[in-house]
């Protein structure tokens, strides 16, 4: 049974364009099973500046950071954790007393899960998108030792940046795309987008590759997902990046590590 709220109830909140009910269902799951004070409520804003002031000013305790706010949120944060600050990017940000420090738990979970998945870092890679979460993924897959990459995106500027700090290739989204890893990091086959039932690489590229690793995470299998289990290929949904991005935050924000049975049924809990 949830916990009385109180006024010492800590709240733990998310920001984003297009809200979900993932992140609270997993955080108040684990509350519950856990017995702790917290409560967790997803958010969007009309006005960023001041939705950051007041997690400083009322106190919430922390706030994971979605698209398109993991870039702009910065200049209103006191500090930015290395994981944050090699990126440019923030998903995470912790409120210690009304100082705001900020974290891309993103890029960790990122790493664990190419780690786990034993993908390949000889592979060739095509990642579509240059945004925050981009980011993310494209720093893991370099840390990771991959070499030969190309960061597709409509918007030139920010592919081009993005994939020169890796010393990757970039290439517009309409040319011709051939990779062994497939990754989407773009709105694209996401519920309730304009997009949710398209496709970010076509089936004759999706037929070439090895492994397709999608980042939408509602629904877990994307259009993309659902073409790439279809054809037998190895898969990574963005169900399973935010499970354990959201493991890291909980103890971001708690300082407690839940049992691995624990963190198994909140992220079943949170899809369900």
């Amino acid at each position: 049974m949830q916990q009385k709220i109180t006024k010492d109830t800590q709240l733990c909140i998310s920001i984003a364009a297009r809200p979900s009910n993932i992140g609270t269902r997993f955080h108040n799951f684990l509350y519950d099973a856990l017995s702790l004070d917290f409560i967790y409520k997803a958010f969007t804003t009309s006005d960023l500046g001041a939705a950051i002031a007041g997690i400083r000013s009322l106190g919430i305790r922390g706030c994971g950071v979605s698209m398109p706010y993991k870039e702009a949120c910065i200049p209103y944060l006191d500090e930015l954790d290395q994981s944050a600050q090699a990126l440019q990017s923030v998903n995470t940000i912790v409120n210690d007393n009304g100082y705001l420090r900020a974290y891309n738990t993103d890029y960790i979970a990122v790493t664990k899960l190419l780690s786990q998945h034993n993908i390949s870092n000889q592979l060739t890679f095509s990642l579509r998108g240059s945004g925050g979460m981009a980011k993310a993924v494209a720093g893991a897959l370099f840390d990771a030792g991959f070499k030969k990459g190309t960061i597709v995106s409509r918007n030139e500027s920010s592919g081009r940046k993005l994939a020169e700090t890796y010393a990757y290739q970039w290439q517009d989204a309409q040319a011709e795309i051939d990779s062994e890893l497939l990754i989407n990091v773009t709105p694209i086959g996401m519920a309730g987008s304009e997009q949710s039932q398209q496709l970010a690489f076509s089936a004759e590229v999706v037929n070439q590759a090895q492994v397709i690793f999608d980042v939408v995470a509602l629904p877990a299998q994307t259009p993309l997902i659902k073409l790439a289990s279809s054809l037998d290929k190895q898969v990574i949904t963005g169900a399973e990046v935010i499970a354990l991005q959201a493991a890291e935050q909980f103890h971001l924000y708690t300082g407690i590590w839940p049992s691995e049975q624990l963190l198994q049924q909140a992220s079943e809990y949170s899809r369900s």
